[in-house]
């Protein structure tokens, strides 16, 4: 086990919505949910966020901001094309949060940062 947590975000339809309203290049057939939420990014953060479910969701309430833009960013660069209202209430209807305080590294040899 390691000392994070991990929390991952699942797009809900307004997300979906979104991303294909947003897209400058409409030549492609659309995202859907399913597709979008084939593979998520796994955000860790620190153990003593972990001692509880609420504690893990405190910590998400007051991050959701940064969570939000670096999903915007995975899809657009561009912040002209992100909704300019990025609130808590609109982050929750766009994403379903799953909080975990369990990590297991299995693999072998040090855990490489390298930055994003």
């Amino acid at each position: 086990m390691i000392n994070r947590g991990a929390v991952i975000l699942r797009y809900r339809e307004l997300a979906v919505r979104w991303i294909n309203e947003a897209d400058p290049y409409v030549d492609h057939p659309g995202i859907t949910l399913d597709s979008v939420n084939h593979e998520r990014t796994v955000y860790l953060i620190s153990d003593r966020h972990t001692a509880s479910l609420s504690t893990m969701r405190r910590w998400v309430r007051r991050n959701y901001r940064q969570l939000f833009e670096a999903e915007l960013e995975g899809w657009y660069t561009d912040p002209e094309l992100w909704p300019q209202e990025r609130t808590y209430e609109l982050f929750q209807a766009w994403f379903d949060v799953e909080c975990h305080s369990v990590v297991v590294d299995t693999a072998r040899g040090a855990i490489d940062d390298e930055p994003c």
